[in-house]
């Protein structure tokens, strides 16, 4: 008998003896898969898009069915599986529906750019090797990474350079909040009501302001005068609404000078509020603006 067919014996003998013995150990240790775990998984939409802080759909059913994490992370299917996941697990869940909101009105005609860019055309190349490529530092740079992340098909660039979100197909992921380099796209609760400054521009020298961008906040603080609740405050350098006082008077709107004040839930996430009736705004005694 050759060697190598005894080497090829040997081998085969030895295979079905380890085979034989890990099917032994894989039955005498396994550990049972708790039922729930694929419960929890099935009531989940699927999306694995890690907005959860999980790795996946899976990741979170294993979390959720072990009661180590909250049954109101998932983003995605919002109310309808909260709800499930809270039954699944004898507990009362209420998420917030979430959306993305872009926090700046520069488009090209509103803000001018430094000159031609010839990088590669990205918004996180364009800012790490140019600083950006408009004069202002701190407006969208509008080369669409935000709508290339986006797993939902909510974000499009516009004509104007802007990315246009589809507040029907956003799901509040984060993801383009995440990607975005400039960090002027916000998640807001899309029941959300109030007013919101879309601006992001943080220089604090008006004419400044007003070279760089036609729409930008100016820091001229006549929101913050004029808010007859006080809920508008200065914080570095962009007013800031305290939602817990904001009663949509509207006030800010009609008196900010360049128009970044927008009321949520009439000018920014769009139909949300359809057939619902803009309040007339009340005129603010006029000494408030000096």
């Amino acid at each position: 008998m050759s060697i190598v067919l005894i080497t090829a014996i040997f081998a085969l003998g030895l295979a079905l003896v380890l085979g034989i013995a890990l099917g032994f150990f894989q039955e005498f240790f396994k550990v049972e898969r708790d039922p729930l775990i694929d419960k929890v998984r099935a009531a989940l939409p699927g999306a694995n898009c890690g907005a959860c802080g999980f790795p996946g759909c899976d990741g979170y059913a294993v979390a959720v069915a072990s009661r180590s994490t909250e049954t109101t992370r998932c983003t995605v299917g919002g109310k309808p599986t909260a709800a499930a996941l809270g039954d699944l697990m004898g507990v009362n869940a209420s998420v917030e529906e979430i959306v993305a909101v872009l926090a700046c009105q520069g488009s090209k005609e509103h803000a001018p750019v430094k000159g031609e860019y010839v990088g590669v055309k990205t918004c996180r190349a364009a800012k790490l090797s140019a600083g950006g490529t408009k004069l202002c530092a701190w407006g969208c740079l509008g080369y669409g990474d935000c709508t290339k992340v986006c797993q939902f098909d909510a974000l499009h660039m516009g004509a104007d350079g802007l990315p246009h979100i589809d507040f029907d197909k956003c799901t509040g992921c984060g993801k383009c909040v995440a990607e975005c380099p400039q960090m002027i796209i916000k998640k807001v609760p899309k029941e959300r009501k109030g007013s919101m400054v879309v601006c992001s521009n943080r220089n604090t020298v008006k004419a400044m302001v007003m070279k760089t961008c036609k729409v930008g906040c100016i820091k001229c603080e006549i929101c913050v005068k004029n808010c007859p609740e006080k809920c508008i405050t200065m914080v570095n350098g962009i007013p800031q609404v305290d939602y817990a006082k904001c009663t949509s008077c509207g006030v800010c709107v009609s008196k900010c000078p360049t128009k970044v004040f927008k009321m949520l839930q009439y000018d920014v996430v769009v139909g949300k509020t359809i057939g619902e009736k803009r309040p007339a705004v009340e005129a603010a005694p006029a000494k408030a603006e000096a």
